[in-house]
């Protein structure tokens, strides 16, 4: 398998955790979201355990990146960061598993091995918020705008960036904010991290 962790001390950690299994082997570890692809096309492993936050790009991106470019590798994305939008967007782009951090390096073990078999593999409370959260009611487009904002920039800054004129950014950051339920874009961007929407 492939592991993309941004924290060394815990990347080392799983994959000696995980050769430990006799049946698992850790072929490639990478610390950056835009190392995943070259080194999974490099090592051709069966099952990438991806992390969601990395520096260079996130495991999101990468899964849909490595379904595209070698489909025989399934992608097990393994996150401190258990928010419904994350697991939506992860299985949307190709991910055959979704856990959080906080569990038992067993359970890991298990759950690369159930998806080696062709299972899907999901934390059952975050599949639950998940339901409950329902689906992310942000276009695209509005995404793109908050990500923008995100840094405090203006409307002229983020027009500029994204190739929009001012008032059709505006439409779509008073879209998002309505959408949010918020009452500016500083909120807005707030609930759209804090839910996984971003």
């Amino acid at each position: 398998m492939l592991l993309a962790e941004d924290q060394g001390m815990m990347r080392g950690a799983l994959a000696l955790l995980l050769d430990l299994e006799t049946d698992l082997e850790v072929v490639a570890q990478v610390s950056s979201g835009d190392a995943i692809v070259a080194a999974a096309l490099e090592t051709r492993p069966d099952v990438a355990l991806l992390d969601i936050e990395m520096p260079g790009g996130d495991g999101i991106s990468a899964t849909a990146e490595l379904r595209r470019r070698l489909p025989s590798c399934r992608v097990l994305i393994l996150t401190t960061f258990g928010r419904p939008g994350y697991l939506r967007r992860a299985m949307e782009a190709g991910a055959s598993g979704f856990l959080v951090k906080d569990g038992p390096v067993e359970s890991l073990a298990n759950a690369v091995r159930r998806v080696l078999s062709g299972e899907r593999v999901v934390d059952p409370d975050l599949a639950a918020a998940a339901l409950a959260a329902g689906p992310d009611p942000l276009t695209d487009r509005e995404r793109d705008v908050l990500r923008e904002a995100a840094d405090g920039s203006t409307v002229a800054d983020i027009a500029k960036r994204l190739h929009l004129s001012e008032s059709t950014v505006r439409n779509y950051l008073s879209a998002a904010i309505t959408k949010t339920g918020t009452r500016n874009r500083i909120e807005a961007v707030g609930v759209a991290q804090s839910r996984g929407w971003l």
